[in-house]
């Protein structure tokens, strides 16, 4: 589609009902403190909830006490936040990829961390189940799965649609589950991994927002390195300060909500999340 002709967006006429939807990825303890510095970046701003993509086992580090960090979730569930499932271990563990385009795309594009892009379903299924099992044991709401790097293969598509998720993402889609009805509208990310890069990514982000600015949804995919950058995080606080003239932030799932049902966003994604706020004495005020 030509730079010029901008998609039209007929389902969504009031531009109250316009999201803006903040995304931090990679949410694990051995990400945690500088996920946190994204938190407070953004509240630095304004006072909004985010949607956390949380992975139960990143890059297998391993936890001894996992239980702190599970407490931190809840704080962040109570607050509003929603926590969305973000693969199992956030890496390509399937044997080396063959053919250069493959190639490219596993070790180069994601650095070998497209857990969800070459699996079979049922290997797909086994990692789905024990995030959702990590879930279950703390009594979260789940509602929303990210595949690591945006990408999800045949096999991850397939037995993704066997689970009860309500949406998924990618760089560029928003699909609402089962269905896979689907909303183009591009995330405005950031790459760090070098001064070119970055300054790429700047001048991606300002055109993805001219071009659609009018969308029913426009998001902001943060990743922990990210925060490493000031300049990054300055023009990240812009951009949330310039959207929250015109938009309403709210989660993922706070979105789906309102696409499919017309309703306003809940302040909490889930019933549970409610009464745990209320009984628990984890939680904090914004």
């Amino acid at each position: 589609m030509p730079a010029t002709d901008p998609p039209q967006y007929e389902s969504t006429k009031n531009a109250s009902r316009r999201a803006l939807c903040v995304t931090i990825h990679d949410v694990a303890p051995h990400t945690w403190s500088r996920c946190q510095r994204w938190l407070q970046a953004i509240h630095s701003v304004a006072n909004i909830p985010v949607t956390l993509l949380v992975v139960p086992n990143y890059h297998r580090h391993k936890t001894y006490n996992q239980a702190p960090f599970d407490r931190l979730l809840e704080q962040r569930l109570c607050l509003g936040d929603e926590l969305a499932l973000h693969g199992y271990a956030h890496l390509d563990e399937e044997k080396a990829p063959t053919g250069l385009w493959n190639k490219f795309v596993r070790r180069v594009y994601t650095l070998g961390e497209a857990e969800f892009y070459a699996i079979d379903a049922d290997e797909a299924r086994r990692r789905l189940n024990m995030g959702l099992e990590w879930f279950a044991r703390n009594r979260w709401p789940i509602t929303g799965f990210v595949a690591p790097a945006w990408l999800l293969g045949e096999g991850g598509w397939k037995a993704l649609q066997e689970f009860p998720f309500r949406y998924t993402t990618t760089m560029r889609q928003f699909y609402f589950l089962p269905e896979r009805k689907v909303i183009h509208s591009p995330s405005l990310v950031y790459s760090a991994r070098n001064t070119l890069f970055k300054h790429v990514s700047f001048l991606r982000n300002s055109a993805v927002y001219s071009m659609y600015q009018n969308a029913p949804i426009l998001r902001i995919g943060l990743h922990p390195n990210d925060v490493l950058h000031p300049d990054i995080v300055k023009d990240t606080q812009h951009l949330i300060e310039k959207f929250l003239k015109n938009r309403l932030a709210m989660t993922k799932i706070g979105f789906t909500d309102m696409w499919q049902h017309g309703s306003h966003p809940a302040p909490l994604p889930d019933s549970f999340a409610s009464v745990y706020c209320k009984n628990s004495q984890n939680c904090l005020q914004r």
